[in-house]
């Protein structure tokens, strides 16, 4: 239960953010000086890895600590059982108010309002909608409120939401936990392009820094970064504006801030996509912990699921971690109290592929169903008996992703390593024992 010390907990996440966009992380852009602080002030997870590169299942596991096929939204178009319990919940039983602001995408009612038994225990506040892009315009749009009634705005979106927020602070006791989902910088779905605030995208038209992953390779990737970079600054500041309503109701000192995003971006270079594969570009994302237990700690530096970030949360907030969450929390590692070592990510990958893949610290090693893909055009099936060997990557050597080792007879030792890990994983996850195929000749290789 809370005491008087509980710290509140603020969840912040972004949605198709790339790693590389943060100076945390080596940007050369300069877009990200509040959340390059807020690393410096805390922990920055260097090597975040999301569970699942798409935006339903992924947040299915952030707000359970499960993996997507356990909570079974595997897929888009799934919505989270009533009878899922979440952070929310877990929060609320020991005495927090507890909040939503933006983004939901688990309810399954679209651009209608969310029912309360759908809204995942978040019930002391609620500004969201179910597929926000549905509802909103980068300019205008509306959310709906704890009874359903729609709350529109006229302003940019990222600004609408922060606005929320402000106004959730205001609503909450403390202790807290609010979860903060922005669209941004997810492209708008209508459109098919990103949508920067005005004067944004103009900054960085001229000569803007292209990520070796997308050198070289079709896509949008050369119309679209301008905005894309924008829609990150003014994310940014947003977060700035944030951390600033916390310091003016006195709540900064006493606020655990975790910041990251459910799944990168490849900009369609690889076909037709802009997540929905295992690569760097799609799975790696920004991950930071900040406030009390995170301050002057170190980073951490090994390969890191975000399947870590549920238990971390309530573990910083002084709440026991149920042991049906997957993950560990990384306060002791932050605290420097577990050694910083080793460490992997187990990857689940749907709609595009029914695949699975496992990232070391070296090592990209993916498999996917040869005929299923998700939903188009196959059997909708979450999951396979049989995959074959898809890609193998040197991410030391080849971290943008460019030679594909799978097949190669000199890598087999190593891919034997990595399919037998793999393969652990997913009998603990899933309860499985597929057969995992050598790359046979023809397999596709995007």
């Amino acid at each position: 239960m809370t005491s008087e010390t509980s710290p509140n907990v603020l969840a912040v996440l972004t949605d198709q953010q790339r790693w590389d966009t943060l100076g945390a992380y080596d940007s050369p852009m300069d877009l990200t000086p509040t959340l390059d602080r807020l690393a410096r002030r805390g922990t920055l997870v260097e090597r975040a890895i999301s569970p699942q590169p798409v935006c339903r299942p992924f947040r299915a596991a952030f707000h359970t600590g499960q993996f997507a096929t356990e909570t079974g939204v595997w897929r888009e178009g799934l919505e989270l059982g009533e009878d899922r319990t979440t952070l929310a919940h877990r929060f609320a039983e020991a005495g927090y108010d507890v909040g939503f602001v933006g983004s939901w995408h688990l309810g399954g009612t679209f651009d209608e309002p969310v029912p309360t038994a759908n809204r995942g225990g978040y019930d002391d506040f609620w500004r969201g909608a179910d597929v926000p892009e549905f509802t909103s315009k980068p300019y205008e749009g509306h959310l709906y409120d704890e009874s359903g009634e729609r709350v529109p705005f006229e302003k940019y979106r990222t600004d609408a939401f922060t606005d929320f927020a402000t106004t959730a602070l205001d609503s909450l006791s403390e202790p807290f936990f609010l979860v903060v989902a922005y669209l941004e910088p997810h492209h708008q779905n209508d459109m098919w392009t990103f949508v920067a605030p005005d004067g944004y995208a103009e900054r960085y038209e001229t000569d803007p820094y292209v990520p070796p992953d997308l050198e070289n390779r079709p896509g949008d990737w050369f119309r679209e970064l301008p905005d894309y970079y924008g829609m990150v600054e003014r994310l940014d500041e947003s977060i700035g504006d944030l951390l600033g309503a916390l310091e003016t109701h006195g709540l900064r000192e006493n606020t655990v801030v975790s910041y990251t995003s459910d799944h990168g971006c490849h900009f369609r270079t690889r076909p037709g996509e802009y997540k929905r594969t295992p690569h760097e570009s799609a799975v790696r994302v920004p991950g930071i912990l900040a406030g009390p237990g995170f301050e002057d700690g170190g980073d951490v530096r090994r390969v890191t699921s975000l399947i870590d970030f549920p238990p971390t949360l309530l573990d910083a907030a002084g709440l026991p971690v149920p042991e049906e969450m997957h993950g560990d929390s990384l306060l002791p590692v932050a605290r420097g109290e577990k050694v910083d070592e080793g460490g992997d990510a187990f990857i689940q990958v749907s709609e595009s592929q029914v695949g699975r893949a496992l990232r070391t610290d070296r090592w990209k090693y993916a498999v996917a169903a040869p005929k299923q893909t998700g939903w188009r055009g196959g059997n909708g099936q979450p999951d396979s008996d049989t995959y074959v060997e898809r890609y193998l990557f040197d991410l030391h050597k080849d971290p943008a992703e460019q030679v594909n080792l799978a097949g190669r007879p000199n890598y087999r030792d190593v891919s034997d390593r990595l399919k037998e890990r793999l393969l652990e994983y997913i009998a603990d996850v899933e309860g499985a024992n597929p057969t995992i195929k050598p790359r046979e000749r023809g397999f596709p290789e995007y």
